[in-house]
């Protein structure tokens, strides 16, 4: 399973997620649909300003992360 969606958080907003205080980013899919996905996986994506960018989601077929890549 694939989903798609955008993220735009400042690193300040982002640090709880990225220091594991803070575990789960609410985020809409481009078809309208909430995911809860594990902040440590936005890791390789933050930088300065954030975590800023279009990204997708893989699942397996039980809803296990695959892989979140950058698009």
């Amino acid at each position: 399973m694939e989903f798609y969606f955008s993220l735009r958080v400042s690193y300040d907003d982002f640090l709880p997620y990225y220091q594991g205080t803070a575990s789960k980013v609410l985020v809409k899919d481009s078809q309208g649909r909430e995911l809860l996905i594990n902040g440590r996986y936005f890791r390789p994506f933050v930088n300065s300003l954030g975590v800023n960018g279009h990204f997708k989601l893989c699942l397996d077929n039980q809803g296990n992360f695959l892989a979140l890549e950058q698009v």
